[in-house]
Formats: structure tokens, C-alpha cells, sequence
């Protein structure tokens, strides 16, 4: 499996950040791909907090927590970094880890696409949509953030995660 690491600088509204957007296209193999499956996977490698639902249609962002998202249903767009970023397709089986601070949007997508998210301990993903913080505290906020100890699709330590330690 490939990990594509995209990087996104701060806007006047969001706060991006130094850690790279991880994307792992066909990081779970489709039909491994059920909510259930996937929130037990999650679960088992470390991280909580689980969820099943789609990606908000607004920018928004996390300060509260890194997040990670995993398409479980339909296939969508989703847009990070803010208007002018990166645009990724997912499908069922796609994972995105979403550094604290890296906006997020679903661009496009039937009403079919689900995720499941979750987060590393003791965090969560609390919104923030863009504009609603100043991105200097919103930045003060995730830099008091701990970085994951295991990449939450594989359990390793650090996994994909090794790629925020650079």
C-alpha cells in the first residue's frame, strides 16, 4: 500500500499546520470495509472515539484531536487544506489520517458514502469550521496535541504515523 503525504500551508482561516495529510488509497480491502469491521479495527489499534456518518459539506477542522477516516459506502469527493488544496476520491476501503488543523470538506458524493472516524486517546474531533478561531490560537491549541503512538489501520507503532515524526 502506497501513503501519499500532501502538506498544506495556513490560510487566513485555517490553520493546516506542519503535519502532512496521509492518504492510503486501498488501505482495507473492500470487503473488510464494514463499519463494524472497520470501528473494531480502529478500536483494536488504539484509537476511539468511533463514528459512522459522512464528511460535513463545510470547511472545518479539528483542534481537539487528529483524526482518521475510513470510507465504508458510496464514493465521494472530499476536499482538505481549504479552497485551492487537494481533492481526493474516496471509495470503499480508502483512509485518509487528517493531521489536527487540516481543513476538510465533502465536494461531492452520493447520499450513500459513509465513513467511520475515530481518534487517538484522550482526544476528539470537536469542530471548528474555518474562521470561527483565530488560526494563531487554533495553532497554540494543536501544537499541545500528542501524536498518535499507532497507525490506526495497520496497529503498528508508528506505522504510516512515521510520517508525521519528520
Amino acid at each position: 500500500m502506497k501513503i501519499e503525504a500532501r502538506r498544506f500551508a495556513p490560510t487566513p482561516t485555517i490553520p493546516n499546520g506542519n503535519l502532512p495529510l496521509l492518504v492510503m488509497a486501498g488501505a482495507i480491502a473492500p470487503a473488510e470495509a464494514t463499519p463494524e469491521a472497520v470501528m473494531r479495527r480502529f478500536e483494536s489499534n488504539g484509537w476511539q472515539g468511533t463514528w459512522l456518518y459522512t464528511v460535513f459539506d463545510y470547511w472545518h477542522y479539528h483542534v481537539e484531536g487528529h483524526e482518521v477516516l475510513a470510507c465504508v459506502s458510496g464514493k465521494a469527493t472530499v476536499g482538505f487544506g481549504g479552497e485551492g488544496g487537494a481533492e481526493v476520491a474516496m471509495r470503499p476501503g480508502d483512509v485518509v489520517i487528517i493531521p489536527a488543523g487540516v481543513a476538510h470538506k465533502r465536494l461531492s458524493g452520493g447520499s450513500d458514502f459513509q465513513v467511520v472516524g475515530a481518534y487517538p486517546p484522550g482526544q476528539n474531533g470537536a469542530i471548528t469550521r474555518a474562521g470561527a478561531m483565530a488560526v494563531g490560537e487554533a495553532a497554540r491549541r494543536i501544537g499541545g496535541l500528542a501524536l498518535p503512538k499507532t497507525d490506526p489501520v495497520s496497529g503498528e507503532a508508528p506505522g504510516a504515523i512515521a510520517a508525521w515524526a519528520g
